[in-house]
């Protein structure tokens, strides 16, 4: 038992999906697991562990941006000795590139969150995904038909910039694809417990274009990517 995780020891499993929503990690252990069970409610911040095609795997909700993922993310790893841990959420294209739908892999997170400075001052430290995992997704991405790009992602404490997409145009000049808010903290604490992480995200919405899904098309894409997602998980 850690300050805001209530499992014991063993509750979750090595390998842990992680959406911001706690409905949304609710949504994806009754829909996708097999036996599912809760093993946190903690400020309602909902986990749950179960299996997918028969291996052991936990869905823990990490509430929204990097502080509080950073919370749910440490006690995961000091408390629990959790191994894997995969984000699965949407994002916002920065790039022309993407449209709706389109799956992100993010190779790297950059970030305008002030979380590391202390940390690595004078370096700026470069959070980037485990490449084994980066690597099965792209394979599965593949395989499964997907529209899919690998490449870096941007994660953001700011949800409404005052100046819209141009505060990403240096970011989108060096090939960066998409905002989200969480997987920069993830990159750095999983290298810091010498833990894998990757980041698989959604296309949502363009900030280049202004095109959004619906709710329904929303909740179909999800479906998608959170079957890609259990499968990266647990193929080793």
């Amino acid at each position: 038992m850690t300050p805001h995780l209530e499992a014991a020891p063993g509750d979750y499993a090595e390998t842990v999906l992680l959406p911001g929503d706690p409905l949304r990690a609710k949504w994806i252990a009754e829909t996708f697991f097999e036996t599912p069970r809760q093993v946190n409610a903690v400020r309602n911040c909902l986990g749950f562990t179960g299996t997918w095609k028969g291996r052991p795997v936990s869905v823990q909700a990490t509430g929204m941006g990097q502080p509080s993922l950073g919370i749910y993310v440490h006690e995961l790893l000091d408390g629990y000795g959790v191994k894997k841990l995969i984000r699965v959420g949407t994002c916002g294209a920065i790039s022309p590139a993407l449209d709706l739908r389109d799956i992100v892999i993010a190779s790297t997170a950059s970030t305008d969150s002030a979380m590391n400075r202390d940390v690595f001052a004078p370096f700026n430290f470069a959070p980037a995904a485990d490449y084994g995992l980066l690597r099965r997704a792209a394979d599965l991405a593949e395989a499964g038909g997907f529209s899919w790009k690998v490449g870096g992602i941007v994660s953001t404490d700011v949800f409404y910039h005052p100046t819209g997409l141009a505060v990403y145009d240096a970011l989108k000049d060096h090939g960066v694809l998409a905002v989200e808010m969480e997987a920069a903290a993830l990159y750095t604490l999983a290298a810091r417990f010498g833990a894998a992480a990757l980041a698989i995200c959604g296309v949502s919405d363009s900030l280049v274009t202004g095109a959004q899904l619906s709710s329904a098309d929303r909740q179909s894409s999800l479906t998608d990517l959170v079957r890609l997602t259990l499968d990266v998980a647990v193929n080793d």
